[in-house]
């Protein structure tokens, strides 16, 4: 078994140091007066001081994104005009992300499609994994916007000073919004971060590349997967820059919005997790019982490869473990080795209901009024664009960018965002993995395969 990982402690020791930061906030602005100001500005900063060392030893980009949360809100606090200037370092940090956008998106569903091309042998089991990633995956973005409207998360949340008033969009015909989907040229569509049009253009490129003959297609998928690992490792140079986007993210939110808004952040954090617990026994558990799977063992093989994506908050973390356990499980490696990395392209559960939750906060912030036919719209616009990048930890943060771009919606709620999804990052990412290792076993069920090798020691019922 593997060890687990030093990151597990990231969350109790965070919640600690967090509330110990909150608890001098509160007395100072509560019981000022009665209580020395210096008292309770030493509490705070021994709490982020304290939290600093333990990010200086842990070395984790999580830990350290952490330390930019809380020492963002005490900027904030303290230095209010120095904060509003530091949301310099958020928008370099999105400028970063917009860059990567369409290339990370042409690159992953390129290889995602042409690179299963296969599908033609695998038959059945294909047509079936697809099915099933689709079915779910719809059924979480409903979720999602379910959960969004009834909390109404962003509502409330006074714009700060400079924010842009809100666009009034022209109402589109059927006619309009259809044709808006295909792009006329590709370079003008890049350009503009009409990510709808990148999406259709790299479906059917990805499709023509499936269709030429082996021998000619070979050197362009290589290419194509040397790109989209290249856009990847960009992705995570970008991210290195994150800790410090969060910190002004959240000084400028905190000087120009006040304490206020972090609990509408608190509320939608909430939110997300509700939502996943739905899913999880809405969906997840009836999929298990439907599919006769042993319970107990599914959760006892998926704990360690769920555990490990929560503290990383990455899939690709997660996945060597969790084909081991989904073999050990009882499902055959061949249907592993497909469905697995498969559903890393398609099958984003978590991803998905987090982009419906985030995009609608993102409108309601902003006072905009979405009938639900436009959010419908946008969701699914969101499912299409998210197929293929969610490996990266904190990638969905490129999909929201750039499609609350192409929707016109303004960039500042995401400023705001940015300082709490790493909490959300991680639980949609075990989702995720989740989803993936319940996908193998319900297809090795569907396909009459499932327990015909015996299950590892390690994982069966006592």
């Amino acid at each position: 078994m593997m060890k687990k990982s030093g990151q597990s402690q990231f969350l109790p020791a965070f919640l600690l140091l967090a509330g110990l930061a909150a608890l001098g906030w509160s007395l100072e602005h509560y019981a000022g007066a009665a209580i020395s100001p210096y008292l309770l500005r030493g509490l705070r900063w021994a709490a982020l001081l304290a939290f600093c060392g333990y990010a200086f030893f842990r070395r984790s980009l999580t830990t350290w994104i952490a330390v930019g949360i809380l020492a963002g809100a005490e900027i904030g606090y303290e230095w209010p005009h120095f904060a509003a200037s530091l949301q310099v370092l958020s928008a370099i940090f999105l400028r970063l992300i917009r860059t990567i956008v369409a290339p990370l998106i042409f690159s992953t569903l390129v290889v995602g499609i042409a690179g299963h091309s296969n599908l033609k042998q695998v038959g059945r089991m294909g047509i079936k994994a697809l099915l099933y990633f689709e079915l779910v995956t719809t059924i979480a973005l409903f979720i999602g916007l379910a959960a969004i409207n009834l909390s109404k998360a962003g509502v409330g949340i006074t714009p700060p000073a400079n924010a842009a008033a809100p666009a009034q969009v022209q109402k589109q015909t059927a006619s309009d919004v259809i044709l808006h989907v295909f792009p006329e040229n590709i370079a003008k569509s890049v350009a503009e971060n009409q990510i709808l049009q990148v999406v259709v253009f790299s479906i059917i490129f990805a499709i023509a590349l499936a269709l030429v003959e082996e021998k000619k297609r070979r050197p362009v998928l290589g290419f194509m997967e040397g790109f989209s690992e290249t856009m990847f490792k960009f992705t995570n140079i970008v991210m290195l820059f994150a800790p410090l986007a969060v910190c002004g993210a959240i000084a400028y939110t905190v000087s120009t919005m006040g304490f206020g808004v972090l609990v509408n952040l608190l509320k939608l954090v909430a939110t997300l997790y509700a939502a996943l617990v739905v899913f999880v026994l809405g969906v997840f558990l009836p999929v298990a019982l439907i599919a006769r799977l042993p319970l107990r063992r599914f959760v006892k093989a998926i704990a360690e490869p769920a555990s490990i994506a929560f503290a990383t908050a990455s899939s690709e973390a997660a996945l060597p473990r969790a084909m081991e356990s989904m073999e050990a499980f009882g499902v055959p490696r061949q249907i592993v080795a497909f469905v697995l990395p498969t559903g890393y392209s398609f099958n984003l559960d978590g991803s998905t209901l987090y982009l419906s939750l985030a995009a609608i906060f993102v409108a309601q912030a902003a006072g905009i009024h979405l009938t639900f036919g436009e959010q419908l719209i946008l969701v699914f616009t969101l499912m299409l664009t998210s197929k293929g990048i969610a490996g990266v930890p904190r990638a969905m943060l490129v999909v929201l960018m750039a499609t609350a771009d192409s929707f016109h919606l303004p960039a500042w709620p995401v400023f705001i965002i940015l300082g709490v999804d790493q909490l959300m990052d991680m639980a949609r990412t075990s989702i995720n993995v989740v989803g993936n290792c319940l996908a193998t076993a319900v297809i090795a069920r569907w396909e009459g395969e499932f327990d015909t090798n015996v299950p590892s020691p390690a994982i069966v019922e006592p």
